[in-house]
């Protein structure tokens, strides 16, 4: 914002929508890009030691290894998941079975992995006989071995939006979730939850938890923010954006039921599904986020949870729709929302049925604030309606007596006019008095003109006197604060006019050394004493040294002396010049 010149949010708000460019040096901004090999060491050596053993064991044996390393900045972190695994698996194994998926928003840090080359020193976090195994020396650069470069996948994809790539055995999120507020957060950890076959393992940054999304992992180790996947079999899936085509990156198609689910998920209108024994099955994001459904909700009756009496009542009508197998709306109700708002919902519940019987009930909650707002702003409209007819009636009624009372006020206002033409007559008079004083302020502003124009040629004359001395002259008052400093003063010590009066002569920084006058000038303004001469040594503006000579004169007016005058040249020049000057009277 301040490279821009923008002072409020809103503003750059605003410049965003105008200028899409901006969000490019936006973004180039926000996205850090640290990342190293092998970055905090205990997190690689327990996944080395333990994590990768344990998760090799539980994948068959020849069947793929689907690897993602989410947010992988420039590369040095897909790398290293991609040596940890040739180590594991031996490299004629690694070659057949391992494939690592490398995404990123930013194309330039992309373009650098792609390249897969990287500098001596980001080779100080690998071990010395893996950097000797897996680089290879070109010049001053060290590459990745073509094994391990062919194995990894580099392609775009944004957590927050893009759908993520599935099947997924160890996935790699390290120092990303943190950019982002905690309801993109949840959103981007039940992606990654749905992207982890039911063995997968999620390893995250040391600085990242799981806080809202507790139920979905469980901590292998939380001090190295190791997490294993929770599996929900038979649970709906959770939303997904449509796959984003990313050169180079393959895309993974969502089944059928995915797609289903991912429609559920996505509807505007906040959904639940209970099933036939009363328990909440599903409930989309919109559900999730209007009545506060939390994952561990999931699965439990629906008469334990709040929102089976609020906003409405649940349990009744679920029960008859599941007999009656007929929809039901209910009446809307009120709901105070997360945000502090207030809306509307009206409850529509629906029979679900398979092949004859009863499987649930999906129930929608449709938002008819707005409808509401509309009825009640028409029966408000109707009632003023009528107030307003009343009032009329009324209105009527005070105009025939106001009329009467108008035909009163008219014979007042006819004594009135006289008045008022006497008044006039006065004002007349009072203008023609004002005009003579205004012709009176015409004459002494004249005068002040001239008085003005007078003490300019005084003020001129007297520059003209202090240039003409050929010396710098200082005039301070009893506080020896500087009144006057001449152009010969700001040529000998380097400080303008404006710089110097109004400041204390002992504050002043020259090269002068004021603090050898602080007597003499005393001297000269309380007893009215004369200083002949001081020679003091002193560096002139230009760096010159020189032997100053220095005379202090009491400056005295009728009242008495009002301060005093410093009179300054350099000894190179003839002393008649100080000791000829006159003191000011």
């Amino acid at each position: 914002m301040e490279a821009v010149g923008v002072a409020a949010y809103a503003d750059y708000i605003d410049l965003l929508e105008v200028q899409p460019a901006e969000f490019e040096a936006l973004f180039d901004t926000v996205l850090i890009n640290v990342t190293a090999f092998f970055r905090d060491e205990p997190a690689w050596d327990l996944l080395r030691d333990q994590v990768i053993t344990e998760l090799l064991a539980s994948i068959p044996e020849d069947a793929p290894i689907r690897v993602w390393s989410a947010g992988c900045a420039s590369g040095q972190e897909p790398f290293s998941l991609a040596i940890l695994l040739c180590e594991a698996l031996g490299v004629e194994q690694f070659r057949r079975r391992v494939k690592i998926y490398a995404t990123d928003v930013d194309e330039d840090a992309l373009a650098e992995a792609r390249a897969a080359v990287y500098p001596a020193r980001a080779l100080d976090g690998v071990p010395p006989e893996l950097a000797e195994r897996y680089f290879v020396r070109t010049d001053e650069r060290f590459g990745i071995l073509k094994d391990l470069r062919r194995a990894v996948v580099f392609g775009r994809n944004d957590l927050a939006q893009d759908a993520p790539i599935s099947r997924i055995d160890l996935l790699t999120c390290r120092n990303t979730l943190m950019y982002f507020n905690s309801e993109t957060q949840r959103d981007i950890v039940r992606r990654l939850h749905f992207a982890l076959r039911d063995h997968g393992i999620l390893l995250l940054g040391k600085s990242e938890m799981l806080t809202s999304q507790s139920g979905l992992f469980r901590p292998v180790d939380l001090k190295r923010r190791i997490f294993a996947k929770v599996a929900f079999p038979g649970r709906p899936l959770g939303v997904h954006a449509p796959p984003a085509a990313d050169e180079g990156l393959v895309a993974e198609l969502a089944p059928a039921d995915a797609l289903r689910a991912s429609a559920f998920e996505t509807a505007p209108v906040a959904q639940l599904v209970v099933d036939a024994s009363g328990v909440l099955v599903a409930a989309n994001a919109s559900a999730r986020r209007t009545l506060r459904v939390q994952e561990p909700d999931l699965g439990r009756p629906v008469g334990d949870l709040e929102l089976s009496f609020r906003p409405v009542e649940l349990r009744a009508p679920l029960a008859r729709v599941g007999a009656d197998r007929q929809p039901l709306t209910l009446p809307a109700a009120p709901l105070l929302l997360a945000s502090g708002d207030r809306c509307e919902l009206e409850a529509q519940l629906t029979p679900l049925t398979a092949f004859g019987a009863t499987t649930g009930v999906a129930v929608a909650f449709r938002d008819v604030t707005e409808q509401h707002r509309l009825l009640a702003e028409v029966e408000a409209a109707q009632t003023q309606l009528e107030n307003a007819y009343e009032e009329l009636q009324s209105t009527v009624e005070e105009l025939e007596t106001t009329n009467e009372e108008l035909q009163s006020t008219n014979e007042e206002l006819e004594t009135t006019n006289e008045e008022l033409q006497s008044t006039n007559e006065e004002l007349e008079t009072m203008n023609e008095e004002l005009q003579s004083t205004n012709e009176e302020l015409a004459a002494v502003n004249d005068e002040l003109r001239v008085r003005s124009l007078q003490l300019d040629d005084v003020n001129g004359f007297l520059e003209t006197i202090l240039s003409t001395m050929g010396m710098a002259v200082a005039v301070v008052d009893r506080l020896q604060v500087v009144q006057l400093w001449n152009s010969q003063a700001e040529e000998l010590w380097g400080l303008r006019s404006e710089e110097v009066v109004g400041h204390n002569l002992l504050t002043l920084d020259v090269g002068l050394p004021v603090s050898e006058l602080v007597i003499p000038v005393r001297e000269a303004i309380v007893r009215g004493a004369e200083t002949t001469e001081l020679l003091l040594d002193a560096v002139t503006r230009r760096g010159k040294a020189i032997s100053c000579r220095v005379r202090v004169l009491p400056l005295k007016k009728a009242e008495g002396v009002t301060g005093a005058v410093l009179l300054m040249a350099d000894a190179a020049v003839s002393g008649a010049q100080l000791r000829g000057a006159a003191a000011p009277g």
